[in-house]
């Protein structure tokens, strides 16, 4: 009596510390239950109001190009206006429900040195098919679990039976969606990586793959290297390799490959003219988190300075409608802890000053797919084996960042043709 007692204190100290702020209905058992977005009315009534009073920069003519110090006023306002006249929170949260199968759980990882309790939000769609194999879709930042909206059918239904097909979990990382913020430091990528093999086990895939793009791929690395026995192979959309010495002294000296040669330039032009946000979110994360959790259009604004830049223009508009839902994924529960991400990765190594850092060796057979509006194009396949076993290099033509959810068929044919010589 009194052992079961104790467990049900337990329970309920998951229960009662892992709110959600502004989903009031939101519970994080010790298993995995039925979750649906229901944000408290007045909390939105309250982004409304914030966006009707935001105030805008004084514009400042003769900047060339326009946007030069970020997204121009043109933006702000287009955004602006939609969301005050266009924009339905109820009709959004509507759609979110029905074209995800969401779930809330705790997990607890023993090999995590983040000894608390972790609440966790994810999406779990299920094939019909019986040969059907586990995969793990991270997201990273900006995104969130809707980067897996397009391509989610693709794989839980491939168009013939000749294709492999999946059991998709998509988790939201904790302080991003609605999984809720780490109350502690020390929650970094590598904690995401132990979280999520709990999850996968706790679903009963002991056995799984995994794909992620941005920090989905910095956490499928520590998480490939920390669970051999578990993670059967990996597929990254974003393997950046930092250049060494000899590389820079190459590339001075005109004598890199064409393929070095972009990748070292285009990693060079994200590093030291687009990645402005990143310098201050892994170095003083709350100093702006005062601004941007008060202001949800400027906050809209901050992450569309990115996800701008990383679009195939010829293939992908970034609607208001997206962008708003998008930044909204933050917004609800503040964006503090999505922005301090980027400082607990500094601290596992991740970045090392202003550049990127070195990951854990992945030694599970790998594919890596490169996107051409994504900073890491270009990439050698010599360089992405120098930290894992990559076997597979997939170049496409067009597509950028987010190829889940911008170029979702070329990112399928990529999983069901590495992955189908696997399973």
């Amino acid at each position: 009596m009194i052992s079961k007692l104790v467990t049900l204190a337990l329970l309920s100290r998951f229960i009662l510390c892992s709110s959600l702020p502004n989903v009031p209905g939101a519970t994080f058992g010790s298993s995995p239950s039925p979750f649906e977005v229901e944000v408290d009315p007045g909390f939105i009534d309250s982004v409304y109001d914030r966006v009707l009073h935001a105030r805008s920069p004084a514009p400042l003519d003769g900047l060339n190009p326009a946007n030069a110090d970020g997204p121009g006023l043109d933006d702000f306002h287009k955004i602006r206006d939609f969301w005050l006249h266009e924009y339905d929170w109820n009709k959004t949260q509507q759609s979110i429900n029905e074209k995800f199968k969401q779930f809330t759980t705790t997990v607890e990882s023993p090999q995590s040195n983040y000894s608390h309790p972790v609440p966790l939000h994810f999406v779990h769609h299920q094939s019909p098919r019986t040969d059907a194999s586990p995969l793990l879709f991270i997201h990273g930042w900006p995104g969130s679990f809707l980067e897996v909206e397009h391509i989610i059918d693709l794989l839980t239904n491939p168009p013939n039976s000749s294709l492999p097909a999946f059991h998709v979990v998509a988790p939201s990382i904790p302080g991003f969606g609605f999984s809720p913020a780490p109350q502690y430091p020390g929650y970094g990528p590598l904690e995401a990586a132990h979280s999520f093999n709990s999850l996968m086990i706790q679903l009963n895939y002991t056995k799984y793959l995994i794909n992620g793009g941005d920090f989905g791929s910095v956490i499928l690395r520590f998480q490939a290297n920390a669970y051999p026995e578990n993670v059967v192979s990996v597929l990254s959309n974003f393997w950046v390799i930092r250049p060494n010495a000899t590389d820079n002294a190459r590339l001075a000296a005109n004598t890199t490959t064409p393929d070095e040669t972009q990748y070292m330039t285009a990693l060079n032009n994200y590093v030291t003219k687009n990645s402005g946000y990143r310098f201050i979110q892994q170095t003083q994360p709350l100093t702006v988190a005062y601004s941007l959790t008060d202001s949800p259009l400027g906050f809209a604004v901050w992450i569309w300075s990115l996800i701008k830049h990383t679009l195939d223009p010829a293939i992908k508009k970034f609607t208001p409608q997206e962008l708003i839902t998008w930044s909204m994924m933050y917004t609800i529960q503040g964006p503090y802890a999505g922005l301090r991400f980027y400082k607990e990765s500094q601290q596992e190594g991740n970045f090392e000053g202003f550049s990127f850092g070195t990951l854990p060796y992945v030694s599970q057979p790998a594919a890596i797919s490169e996107f051409p509006y994504d900073a890491w194009f270009g990439l050698p396949l010599d360089w992405a084996q120098r930290e894992g076993n990559v076997q597979v290099r997939y170049v496409h033509t067009r597509g950028g960042h987010f190829a889940a959810y911008e170029v979702p068929e070329l990112l399928a044919r990529d999983l069901w043709t590495w992955f189908g010589g696997l399973v």
